[in-house]
């Protein structure tokens, strides 16, 4: 044991102070009275005349000696060295993300990880002056404390931190903790995290110097992990929404899935999911204006926050759709059997930009003038959309497709040959949807707030409109391109994403009530074109109020990997590197705390003992 402040023990000098006052004799006073009969005892002991007694046991001495021997300790500052790190600086990564929320800790596997987190400030070595800084990172990385050595920052900035609804952001915050280490050799990185991460191959060649520990005893959770809602296919009328319930654990889980509507229950089913199975789920409804539909999964397991989701629902709006083309049947079928809520016209060319069309199809055409609005550019590209060169390339074949991206739901390319296709890098502001091994040959994305869906080949030098694929594709691209579908994807966002909302006209001020009825007000500047809330770190229902405007946003999880919440005992960085959880404990840790308790336990018993002999 070693003690931080040794100077504590010149307290010790007051021990036989104590004993002193036990061994002089209590100062007699004279007093007059008619008989000595009852007062034998009283003069025998005022006999002595010496200034000293011999010391008698006394239960009250013992206390008082062994409370003022605690005090001493606790002013001693004691701990003991075991491991203790000896770096100068230790960045504490704290994970706040969803997953954290689990119960198989007590009572969360957040609290486990500040207290586990608490310990480590605890054996701060503050006389070698060693260091910490305090990260979270759940829908972000946030510095909650700079580089101290004062650990009462530090604890109050471990307090102040709270667990979010947000997907783990653990990279972002790696990245913010290396920057702060990488040049200082004698630093360390702590993360506190149950693993639930992706994504970390880019620190496989690079010095992390990082501990994991982890959090988390098993899996025992089910989750709702999609949702959408569209048209029914059977029945335009009515509304299809479509969900799927996942089951991260070992046992086959049985409950009941319902469905609301603005808060009022609709219709309920029952969910049967295998072990670590996903089952999907669809419900069909009325709904006769917009709306929140909301999905609730009635399971008892270690996280709630993925048992719900919720979304706006916008009834169907009709669609202009101009396709410029030199002549595709194909084409035309697939647009008109896409959706009954568009109306198709056919043109040679398009030069108006200015032109009232929802969506533009650009088949094999350059157009006079390039659209402003959404558009399906099919073997025909702008140039300001690649980097130069474009060349071309010869029979490409198809290896890879995104079939998680809602434009390729239900979409298959086997067996779909290509004669020839546009060769181009993926820009920054797409992603590529299908690949052939040198090149993007289909990529969708947002340039400002235009929808681009780009195919690099022409669809009647392929085999692809022979395939059932090609007509579902084209349905998938026109719901994603119509503005009014683009309106609806915007009113669901995900948890500790920002939600963005244009402006028509000035607004100068607005209010947002939040699922715990929180409102907040927000001040909109006259020049302001969007509305900007970044406060969507838990799900819900959002009810937004700006100017004559009055709507509501939904923030949901959705995400299947935070819902897994098996801890991992490792983390995984690139295919040769992985970084095991730690099994040390952390040192240097004082105990002053538990000898100050002490003391207040004897002083409290040498109190009563006192009171117990004088009552």
């Amino acid at each position: 044991m070693n003690f931080l402040a040794p100077l504590g023990f010149a307290f010790a000098a007051a021990l036989p102070v104590v004993v002193v006052f036990y061994l002089l004799k209590r100062k007699r006073v004279v007093r007059l009275v008619p008989s000595t009969l009852l007062w034998q005892r009283f003069l025998a002991e005022s006999q002595a005349s010496a200034p000293f007694q011999r010391l008698r046991h006394n239960w009250l001495l013992l206390l008082q000696l062994l409370l003022l021997s605690l005090v001493v300790l606790a002013l001693a500052r004691p701990y003991f060295t075991g491991q203790a790190s000896t770096a100068a600086l230790q960045v504490v990564v704290l994970d706040n993300s969803a997953s954290m929320q689990t119960t198989d800790e007590s009572p969360s596997r957040f609290e486990k990880a500040r207290a586990e987190a608490l310990q480590l400030v605890e054996g701060l070595n503050t006389r070698n002056g060693q260091q910490m800084i305090l990260l979270v990172a759940g829908a972000g990385a946030e510095v909650k404390q700079s580089a101290t050595s004062d650990k009462a920052s530090l604890r109050r900035a471990l307090q102040t931190a709270s667990v979010t609804d947000t997907p783990s952001r653990l990279v972002e915050a790696l990245r913010v903790a290396e920057s702060l280490t990488q040049n200082n050799p004698q630093a360390e990185i702590h993360l506190f995290s149950d693993g639930a991460v992706m994504g970390l191959e880019e620190f496989e060649a690079r010095d992390l110097r990082l501990t994991y520990h982890q959090v988390g005893v098993r899996a025992q959770n089910a989750g709702i992990v999609s949702l959408d809602v569209k048209a029914s296919p059977e029945d335009p009328s009515k509304r299809a929404i479509f969900t799927s319930v996942a089951n991260f654990s070992s046992t086959p889980l049985e409950s009941t899935l319902e469905l609301l509507l603005d808060g009022r229950l609709l219709e309920a089913k029952a969910a049967t999911v295998g072990p670590t199975n996903t089952v999907p789920v669809v419900f069909v409804a009325q709904q006769a204006s917009n709306g929140v539909f909301t999905v609730r999964l009635s399971a008892t397991d270690d996280l709630s926050a993925d048992n719900q989701a919720s979304v706006v629902s916008l009834l169907p709006e009709p669609a202009q759709v101009l396709l410029v083309s030199k002549g595709n049947r194909f084409l035309e079928k697939a647009l008109a059997a896409s959706s009954p809520h568009i109306e198709v016209s056919k043109a040679a060319d398009f030069a108006d930009p200015a032109a009232k069309v929802d969506l533009v199809v650009l088949d094999d055409v350059i157009p006079s003038a390039w659209p402003s609005g959404n558009v399906l550019a099919i073997h025909v590209v702008q140039t300001n959309w690649f980097e130069s060169p474009i060349s071309a390339q010869e029979n490409p074949a198809i290896v890879d497709w995104k079939n998680t991206h809602p434009l390729l739901r239900f979409v298959s390319f086997d067996s779909v040959q290509v004669a020839q296709s546009l060769a181009v890098k993926t820009p920054s502001w797409a992603v590529s949807l299908v690949d052939s091994p040198s090149s993007p040959l289909v990529i969708a994305g947002e340039l400002g707030r235009q929808r681009i869906v780009w195919i690099g080949f022409d669809t009647l030098q392929s085999t692809w409109p022979l395939r059932i694929s090609f007509p579902i594709f084209i349905a998938n691209v026109v719901d994603w391109l119509n503005p009014a579908s683009a309106r609806a994807d915007q009113f669901m966002v995900r948890a500790g994403d920002p939600f963005r909302f244009p402006l028509e006209g000035e607004v100068a001020n607005a209010r947002i009530t939040s699922p715990d009825l929180t409102q907040t007000e927000l001040e909109l500047g006259p020049n302001t074109r969007e509305l900007v809330f970044g406060g969507t770190r838990r799900q819900g229902t959002y009810n937004v109020v700006a100017g004559t405007n009055a709507f509501a946003f939904c923030v949901n999880l959705l995400d299947a990997q935070e819902s897994n919440t098996q801890p991992r005992s490792s983390l995984n960085i690139g295919r040769f590197k992985e970084i095991q959880q730690t099994t040390s404990k952390p040192a240097n840790l004082e105990y002053w705390r538990w000898f100050a308790l002490a003391g207040v336990a004897v002083m409290m018993v040498e109190w009563w003992w006192f009171h117990r002999r004088t009552a």
